[in-house]
């Protein structure tokens, strides 16, 4: 079987292709995960990024947040997600998106994968985040 070109890391890509089956098989062969979770950025841009993340079953994210708009695509298992007081449980071909600086945490239901893309904001209105230090 012919390899993978290596995943781009930098702007200078005008497109990327991956083969999701065959990233989700490779993290696997990384087993045992520190914490029950492996995460491989994908693709990582000024303003855009995408992250494969695997979770083996009961094992947690703890809560955080991105300053940039999500997209949370399930494409193994169930995951739970609680945001702003409410539970969402998620399961293989479900789309969750998330409004920028919104805390959350991830409970994998079962041995889960899930392909997380973030875009970020222009850098002016990152700099205005006030958890950044930034702001006025």
């Amino acid at each position: 079987m012919a390899s993978a070109s290596p995943a781009p890391l930098a702007p200078a890509a005008d497109f990327a292709k991956f083969d999701l089956s065959r990233e989700i098989a490779d993290s696997a062969k990384k087993k045992p995960w520190p914490s029950g979770h492996f995460a491989k950025t994908l693709f990582k841009n000024f303003d855009f990024r995408v992250v494969l993340i695997s979770m083996e079953r009961a094992s947690r994210l703890k809560e955080h947040h991105a300053d940039g708009t999500i997209s949370i695509h399930i494409l193994q298992g169930a995951i739970r997600l609680n945001a702003q007081e409410k539970t969402h449980d998620l399961r293989a071909s479900s789309l969750f998106t998330l409004a920028p600086s919104i805390k959350h945490d991830v409970e994998a239901l079962e041995d889960s994968a899930f392909l997380l893309t973030i875009s970020w904001p222009p850098s002016e209105k990152l700099r205005s985040l006030e958890h950044r230090g930034y702001g006025d």
